[in-house]
């Protein structure tokens, strides 16, 4: 029988690399590890949301080992199977180069595209199966909802105000400040309305969380309909969004 640990195969299937054959690169690993009974820690095959380096995609990450493959094509997925998940070997020319160190980098976080990020709203992006709520609870995902929910809803706007939140378009509102005058409001139905739509052209913040972490706009929608006082909520998501429809 085959040992299980928590060795994962994450193959990016955002929009990017989708348009780069990525889902066939998934499609092919499935069946390579379906059909190989030599190997013997059998690793979890995902597909994931985008990991942000569309132009050298698809982009595949191995995990715990940490390395990353960049354009991987369904003639790779042999190689990485022999090299990397039976003999624990780097297949080199797949590794990012880094035009600054002029060097392969093994872990796209060394990558000086990645180096300096830290990912707040985009965290789970790229490391879990979007559309798979137990890889987002399992990343503390509807934790916040549940301390929310112990919460009354002055404390929670509270809470925001502290934060220090603000919107994610150009005029950076504040977050508090709205659901507090949502709150005070005391007409009813209420609604929260996520608009998912970019204003700036090229812009894909919203898309690529949509696409890749959906499940923490959900519950941020939730925090805010308890919050205000609502009981229905509407998100708005361009037709041109296909993936995130």
């Amino acid at each position: 029988m085959d040992k299980v640990n928590n060795r994962k195969i994450l193959v990016c299937c955002g929009t990017g690399c989708l348009a780069h054959n990525s889902y066939q690169v998934y499609l092919e690993f499935k069946k390579k590890l379906e059909e190989d009974t030599n190997i013997d820690v059998r690793p979890i095959i995902k597909s994931t949301g985008c990991n942000g380096l569309c132009e050298k995609g698809p982009v595949v990450k191995i995990l715990p080992d940490e390395i990353s493959y960049f354009k991987v094509s369904v003639d790779d997925v042999d190689e990485i199977v022999e090299k990397t998940i039976k003999n624990y070997e780097t297949v080199d020319r797949l590794l990012y180069f880094d035009v600054n160190s002029k060097k392969r980098i093994k872990s796209h976080k060394d990558a000086s595209f990645y180096k300096g990020q830290l990912k707040i709203a985009l965290r789970n992006i790229g490391e879990i199966d979007p559309l798979n709520i137990d890889d987002y609870i399992e990343r503390d995902g509807y934790k916040a909802l549940r301390k929310a929910l112990n919460m009354s809803p002055e404390e929670i706007i509270r809470e925001v105000e502290l934060s220090g939140l603000r919107g994610r378009g150009g005029a950076g509102f504040p977050t508090g400040l709205k659901w507090k005058s949502c709150y005070q409001y005391k007409d009813y139905p209420k609604y929260v309305i996520c608009n998912g739509d970019e204003g700036d052209p090229g812009a894909f913040m919203d898309r690529s969380i949509m696409e890749g972490d959906p499940n923490s706009i959900i519950e941020g929608m939730i925090i805010c309909g308890y919050a205000i006082g609502a009981h229905k909520g509407f998100l708005y998501i361009r037709d041109e969004y296909d993936l995130a429809l």
